[in-house]
């Protein structure tokens, strides 16, 4: 049987494993599209998105669109006609055309148990509420905000020190593998579709800037998972003497409290104590504004802490 002829879209590290899984296992890639190179980091030097970088690599034609839906975009999708278009963590709403043309259709490669955890920050936000399991799911897409059907679905349970970082790059490579199975069994026409359940479905929509600021009058646990689910990008911050200071790690016990919630506290065996709503939480890991993101034990010899400092 013939491989079919896939158009792939994505840009982030977090689509690198399913571009490399599609490549190894000779699948047929008419074309790669990514977003625009875009400025990044202090310096704002252009630079090209990871998939573009293997894209190159591995000497794909790759497509930088301003606009999916530009008159330009849509002729070049009808150039290459592909039987079936991939789409793992591109950046842009997909117009119909490229949902609905391919005669094996749109599919997508979302790090969620769907319905649950529809949008654009899933991983985050599975984190941030606690969740103890989660996975990725392979979806027929249609013009629904992540609501097209199931065609296979695979469950892992988060462990319960596992930041964003793991968790992301753990995902990644569970969907790459979970996107070759699916392929081969569409191909077999062995797929079963699965309608979600609109009423089971919950969102993780996009970060802003305010999700990460760190609520002392918080309990423990939501702080400690705010903390996880956003290391280490974007971060989850507060403020000391003024200044921003980011969180990266940290672990939480639950006890009764004196004081006022974000004291910082004398005993540090488990790392700098802040006071919680409902007990302590020990930052382990921090980075101060205009400073390296350093050991707590590290940012102490350089900031000594007063009785009485508090943070937020």
């Amino acid at each position: 049987m013939s491989k079919p002829k896939i158009l792939f879209m994505g840009t982030p590290d977090f689509s690198v494993p399913s571009l490399k899984m599609l490549i190894s296992h000779g699948h047929s890639i008419v074309g790669v599209m990514t977003q625009p190179d875009r400025p990044k980091g202090r310096g704002q030097t252009v630079s090209p998105t990871p998939v573009k970088v293997v894209g190159e690599h591995h000497h794909l034609t790759v497509f930088q669109p301003d606009k999916l839906r530009s008159p330009e975009c849509l002729d070049l999708f009808r150039t290459l006609s592909p039987d079936l278009v991939i789409v793992a963590a591109f950046g842009q709403v997909l117009p119909r055309e490229m949902i609905e043309g391919p005669g094996m259709g749109c599919i997508n490669v979302h790090p969620s148990l769907l319905p649950k955890y529809r949008g654009a920050a899933p991983i985050n936000w599975s984190l941030i509420r606690g969740e103890t399991k989660t996975g990725v799911t392979i979806m027929l897409m249609d013009e629904g905000l992540d609501t097209g059907d199931i065609l296979t679905q695979e469950k892992t349970m988060i462990g319960p020190d596992e930041t964003f970082g793991m968790l992301y790059d753990r995902l990644a490579k569970m969907g790459a593998e979970l996107l070759l199975k699916t392929i081969e069994l569409m191909q077999h026409g062995a797929v079963r579709r699965i309608s979600q359940d609109a009423s089971a479905a919950t969102y993780a929509p996009r970060l802003k800037k305010e999700d990460g600021l760190i609520r002392w009058d918080s309990g423990v646990d939501g702080i400690v998972n705010l903390v996880r689910g956003l290391s280490p990008v974007p971060g989850a911050y507060t403020f000391f003497r003024g200044k921003k200071m980011k969180v990266f790690s940290a672990t939480g016990e639950v006890a009764p409290v004196r004081g006022k919630v974000g004291e910082i506290g004398r005993k540090r065996g488990k790392g700098l104590p802040v006071t919680a709503r409902n007990g302590f939480v020990f930052l382990k890991d921090v980075q101060l504004e205009n400073k390296k993101r350093m050991s707590v034990h590290d940012f102490l010899r350089g900031s000594p802490v007063s009785s009485g400092d508090t943070l937020g």
